[in-house]
């Protein structure tokens, strides 16, 4: 700056610390500072109250370092004519302190005015960006801009990757920002998941991550990410928060849209699930409040819910097709927000139960399901309801049959047990909208699912995946072909034969990559119990592997929908 140019300065000291920021500039012509300086300043001075004594020069040196000040600049001429005591450059050398000598008479109030403006001006242009972000955002949450498009806009104002994930670390809306989607996504989960916040925002400097919750009502259900090259500025800070905000309250909007009815019953549903009533015939008595007779019925939990990722094949969707949907959508049902489209869904089954004279209770159970609580008489039969029900209720949806899923529990005899027969529902669900290689039945049954169905359930439980590591780590670290190999042999029923003709092998070959996988895991394939252990520990494997690849791919296409 021209202001201290005048002054020809000299760094004596200290000159690998000129990089460290400055926060405001002080002049002062006292030793005892501590209870002045607060840190950050350039101290000025023209070193008169300075002591003689070299103890004393080396103490008001430590006593600034500690304080945490920027630099010390001292006026040539006044106290020391030439150059600054030996004592006082030493000292700051050792407390790494930058140490100026302005060698020409200088005036401390020019430097103090034209920094003082300058960071004035940069904190101004701070608050009208402030105010620019706040603008924007107000203008997203009155519009009731989606969750995609908020990220969308984020990303596009930073200029930077940006990702809105839940608190499972799956990625529910990516906007690249320039950036390489499959980098940015590749390993998310892990990498999220190794990220600590100290604070509601945080830098995490290993990754590059600028993370902050988002929630409300003192709730947290997700995290936005800005990624960053650099370590973040106080605008990238305000940006993040202020896109959580208006994603919080965009979620709380999305659910104020309930019908009253649906929020009566979806509040009903959730303290059943949650056990909230301490004593069930609470709830009974305000299911009977709600028209739905509780008493010698046969209560059965039903939970809907979407196929994973809404696809299944080379075609895209399942129902969907190269020339567009086979099914029908005219609500536009797939191109809806999640919630809403769940919304919908629960609409739609509580008009079919209507129009079946089904008394129920329906409601949405999160963004990704809805859920109805059926009483039936004594003596119905239950499959033929379930059967027509479903029918009916997929023609009100409005969309391709084979995209939605109705998962059933057992059938409950009092509202006691209503919540065994939720949890079982809905895990029917999430397992038969994982398997996209079957064909849609009307309605799943945990029986429907056998054993793929189970290790699905069981998919995250640490005593499945200490088994899976049991008995194929040692395989899975020596040679992937060997896994292929043992795939093959499993499948054919241990026909060595078999198996090697449909791996496209050798017989001689087939049969020594047997025999490696016999020594690698020290194992006899011959058994038969050897053969379902390592069946069963492939097909949890699968089952793993499935999920984080539909996890990713949910994330990529997210993220390429936000490009276009």
């Amino acid at each position: 700056m021209e202001a201290c140019r005048r002054g020809r300065p000299l760094v004596v000291a200290g000159a690998d610390r000129l990089d460290v920021p400055v926060r405001w500039v002080h002049a002062i012509e006292l030793t005892d500072v501590a209870q002045l300086l607060r840190g950050g300043e350039l101290v000025l001075s023209t070193g008169i109250a300075l002591p003689d004594d070299e103890r004393l020069l080396a103490a008001y040196i430590t006593e600034l370092a500690g304080i945490g000040v920027a630099g010390l600049a001292v006026e040539l001429g006044r106290r020391y004519a030439g150059s600054l005591p030996p004592a006082l450059i030493t000292a700051a050398r050792q407390a790494g302190l930058p140490l100026i000598a302005f060698e020409h008479e200088v005036a401390f109030i020019e430097i103090t005015e034209a920094v003082h403006a300058r960071i004035i001006d940069a904190q101004l242009d701070e608050l009208r960006v402030s105010e620019r972000l706040h603008e924007m955002f107000t203008e997203l949450s009155v519009a009731g801009a989606s969750a995609e498009e908020v990220v969308r806009q984020a990303a596009a104002l930073a200029g930077r990757p940006v990702i809105l994930a839940d608190l499972s670390h799956r990625v529910l809306a990516f906007s690249p920002g320039g950036g390489d989607p499959g980098q940015l996504l590749s390993g998310f989960a892990a990498r999220s998941r190794s990220v600590r916040l100290s604070g509601r925002t945080a830098y995490d400097e290993a990754s590059g991550w600028l993370v902050t919750p988002v929630g409300a009502r003192g709730e947290d259900w997700g995290r936005v990410i800005l990624v960053c090259s650099v370590p973040p500025s106080p605008t990238d800070t305000v940006l993040i928060e202020r896109a959580a905000t208006t994603l919080a309250l965009g979620r709380l909007l999305t659910r104020h849209r309930e019908s009253l009815e649906r929020q009566a019953h979806r509040t009903l549903i959730s303290g059943i699930i949650s056990q909230a009533h301490a004593d069930p015939a609470e709830a009974a008595v305000r299911s009977r409040a709600l028209g739905v007779p509780v008493d010698g019925r046969q209560l059965i939990a039903m939970v809907l819910r979407f196929r994973d990722r809404m696809a299944s094949g080379p075609g895209g969707p399942r129902g969907m097709g190269p020339g567009g949907p086979r099914g029908m959508d005219p609500g536009g049902l797939l191109g809806m927000p999640a919630h809403a489209r769940v919304l919908d869904l629960a609409d739609a089954a509580a008009a079919a139960c209507r129009a079946e004279r089904i008394p129920s209770l329906v409601g949405t159970l999160d963004d990704d399901r809805a859920g109805a609580m059926l009483s039936l008489g004594p003596r119905v039969e239950p499959d033929d309801v379930l059967t027509r029900l479903a029918t009916r209720i997929r023609d009100r949806a409005g969309v391709d049959p084979d995209l939605l899923v109705i998962g059933v529990g057992a059938t409950a005899g009092s509202i006691r047990d209503v919540r065994r027969s939720f949890l079982e529902a809905s895990q029917v669900a999430d397992v038969a909208a994982s398997r996209l290689d079957s064909a849609a039945a009307p309605f799943y049954r945990l029986p429907d699912l056998r054993l793929r169905g189970l290790l699905h359930l069981l998919r995250d439980d640490p005593r499945l995946q200490t088994f899976v590591e049991r008995e194929l780590g040692a395989l899975l670290a020596a040679d992937s072909a060997l896994i292929d190999a043992l795939a093959a042999y499993l499948a054919a029923g241990g026909n060595k034969a078999e198996a090697a003709k449909a791996s496209h092998l050798a017989r001689p070959t087939f049969y020594e990559r047997l025999r490696r996988i016999e020594r690698i895991l020290g194992t006899d394939l011959s058994s038969a119990e050897s053969r379902t252990s390592l069946h069963v520990a492939l097909l949890a494997l699968n089952a793993s592997r499935a999920s984080e690849q539909d996890r990713v791919s949910l994330a990529r296409s997210e993220g390429a929908n936000d490009t276009r």
